[in-house]
């Protein structure tokens, strides 16, 4: 059972990872493009001298993170974006450009360590063709970044297994840390980290760049990984690790021998009557008293070691940018901390109902205080869980209209059922009792029976081997090979029948307790769903804040509104015996950029107006643009009509219309709306 279960979350853990992961993959973009300046789609009369970005938070730029591109696929940027102020930044053209359209290319990395790429157009004159052609692959896709994902989950996994096993080793189950599986199950997390976080190291050069598999191996960009702030981070984490390792080797080597020897002292002046009872009682004392200490030491350094671990995503990440990120990047150590404890403690609870020997069986009194410590460490993740939704989200909209808000909503319906889990698993571990002695000293004595069995045929077929060799005669050393042989197939014979006999014994003992069983159930189901969890926040970090979102969907709906089609209606009086009337303009869409204008002259009784001329113009008082002419074609009786009316931004423009009804009668009427 317990193999076919561990195959079985395996085969989850693999499975939902992968599909999390690669669906999360395209959308690692954390900040957003605001505006710019020229807009986007925008046609200006002159050549502006530079390209101006505004984003949503800082990011970080190199010589070809911004490019301008003219209408033949030329570069005319002079490089070497700037800082202008906040988090806007620039480039320099060149002077002389000509009319056209211009491709604006941007490719940098958002404060919280993700790339960012994009496009976008404006003309200086009028439209034209243009032959450049962008990439549909987006930075941080591909190849290469389902292997940064999966690099994240597995940093994640590992983290988790180590602080949570360690702390599940000191503060509850101390002789724990001489039991093999829990020791494989810690190590194998120092190792899932360190060795997820030198592949973070080199694939996050091509990550944030080209995204080819050829560059994974570049040391040029690796050097200028090790210079960002990203590549800072991961290189402490790698530093901490080493003290990890230190801290390891302690744990299950002078802390185990220690425990061991203390033991053995204890046993010693138990068996003893006489003075040196008194004297094995003083050193037992003493022994224990030196693994406080020790137990002390390693508790502070661990928790200096951890708290350092999880602030390498702290520093790096969601929790560096944004508002109050002062108060986020230590609540977010603190999350990160609950998440190990709560999860990495389930795993080796896991491994130790599972995979410990019988003489090694996890006391119900260890189980108990697991259970105390995993309901402070989810009363932590839950209260700093509140505050990381509501710095990310930002509003009640933003948890059903973003993909962080709708992932954040699946992770919280997770811990619930988890926390349901775990309460049902409270209960099994307030009706646990230890293994039965007896059936645990019977299970001791055949061992001991068996290991001196085994002793006795190990000692048997090395005389007969020390006897065969001094023979002489090579008929007498075929058969002492003949009877070595034999011997060898007796010996493997018997090692397989006491395995068999050992695991039907171990099954035995360990189903003995019926609330043993429950608990490992329990815990197992809790485990399944803790995999999905992770996966779920692993997929979390690599999606955009819902804040961040919205503000980015509020930005580009200011800067690309469409009011539908404009309609102006404006009396006029010409003066003449038959000059009155009213125009009426519509403009659709009513946009930066291409618009179809048509002008509609009536007369007071709602009749078409057959007039001689018609001028319209348009002037953007603010920004001292215009007026900006345009002449219609006449249409039909009363109407008239232009195409391509070209609006440069987004303002409240006015717009004077001319109507003329005689050779010497004319009238100028204007009115201001809001376009773009």
């Amino acid at each position: 059972m317990g193999f076919r279960s561990f195959r079985t979350l395996l085969l989850v853990f693999l499975a939902v990872s992968g599909a999390l992961l690669a669906g999360a993959a395209p959308a690692s973009a954390h900040a957003a493009l605001t505006g710019s300046d020229p807009q986007q789609g925008s046609v200006v009369t002159k050549a502006p001298a530079q390209v101006t970005l505004t984003f949503s938070e800082k990011v970080a730029m190199n010589d070809g993170s911004l490019q301008v591109l003219d209408p033949k696929g030329k570069r005319v940027d002079t490089g070497g974006a700037t800082n202008l102020s906040g988090t806007t930044y620039g480039v320099k053209l060149h002077s002389g450009l000509p009319d056209g359209t211009f491709t604006v290319t941007y490719q940098v990395v958002s404060a919280d360590s993700h790339p960012v790429s994009g496009a976008f157009t404006f003309s200086i004159g009028a439209p034209s063709q243009t032959s450049v052609a962008l990439s549909d692959q987006a930075v941080g896709g591909g190849i290469v970044g389902a292997l940064y994902g999966f690099a994240r989950y597995i940093s994640y996994a590992g983290f988790i297994l180590l602080v949570g096993g360690a702390a599940f080793v000191l503060a509850c189950w101390q002789r724990g840390a001489g039991v093999r599986p829990v020791q494989r199950l810690v190590v194998a997390g120092w190792l899932a980290l360190t060795g997820a976080t030198l592949a973070l190291l080199l694939l996050r050069g091509s990550y944030v760049g080209s995204g080819k598999v050829a560059d994974i191996f570049d040391l040029t960009l690796l050097g200028q990984v090790l210079q960002t702030k990203s590549g800072a981070a991961l290189v402490s984490r790698l530093l901490l690790l080493a003290a990890a390792a230190l801290f390891i080797a302690v744990l299950f080597g002078a802390y185990v021998k220690r425990d061991e020897a203390a033991a053995d002292i204890s046993d010693g002046a138990a068996d003893d009557t006489s003075d040196a009872a008194a004297d094995s009682a003083a050193d037992a004392a003493d022994r224990a008293a030196e693994k406080k200490d020790l137990t002390f030491g390693l508790a502070i350094g661990g928790v200096v070691v951890a708290a350092g671990l999880a602030a390498t995503w702290a520093m790096a990440e969601h929790a560096s940018t944004g508002i109050q990120a002062g108060v986020a990047m230590p609540v977010d150590v603190l999350h990160l901390l609950a998440v190990a404890v709560w999860l990495g403690g389930l795993a080796t609870l896991l491994v130790a109902l599972f995979r410990a020997p019988v003489d090694a069986q996890i006391e119900a009194a260890a189980v108990r205080r697991f259970s105390r410590v995993a309901f402070g460490g989810v009363l932590t993740l839950v209260a700093t869980g509140i505050y990381q939704s509501w710095r990310q989200v930002g509003s009640w909209s933003a948890f059903t209209d973003t993909t962080y808000g709708q992932l954040l909503l699946v992770k919280i319906g997770l811990v619930a059922l988890l926390v349901g889990i775990a309460w049902i698993s409270r209960r099994w571990t307030g009706q646990l009792s230890e293994v039965p002695a007896a059936e645990a000293v019977a299970a001791a004595v055949v061992e001991q029976r068996e290991k001196k069995r085994s002793t006795v045929l190990t000692d048997a077929g090395d005389a007969r081997r020390r006897g065969s060799s001094s023979s002489a005669g090579s008929a007498k050393s075929a058969d002492s090979d003949l009877a070595d042989s034999a011997d060898s197939r007796r010996a493997a014979q018997l090692a397989r029948q006491r395995a068999a006999v050992a695991t039907a014994r171990d099954k035995r003992l360990r189903d003995a307790d019926p609330h043993r069983t429950g608990l490992r159930r329990s815990v197992l189901a809790e485990a399944g769903v803790a995999i999905v969890l992770l996966a779920v926040t692993t997929a979390l970090t690599t999606t955009e804040p819902g804040r961040t979102e919205e503000a980015a969907k509020q930005a580009t709906a200011s800067a690309s509104q469409r009011s539908g089609p404009l309609s102006l209606k404006i009396p006029f009086d010409t003066g003449g015996e038959d000059g009155k009337g009213t125009v009426e303009v519509t403009l659709d869409p009513a946009r930066v950029g291409g618009n179809e204008m048509h002008v509609f002259v009536e007369r007071p009784n709602g009749k078409a107006f057959d007039v001689p001329e018609v001028k319209v113009a348009f002037t953007l008082t603010a920004k001292d643009i215009g007026p900006l002419p345009v002449t219609p074609d006449r249409i039909a009786t009363g109407h008239w009509s232009a195409s391509g009316v070209q609006i440069p931004m987004a303002g409240d423009w006015k717009i004077a219309v001319t109507v003329r009804t005689s050779d010497i009668d004319q009238a100028t009427v204007n009115k201001n709306a809001q376009i773009g």
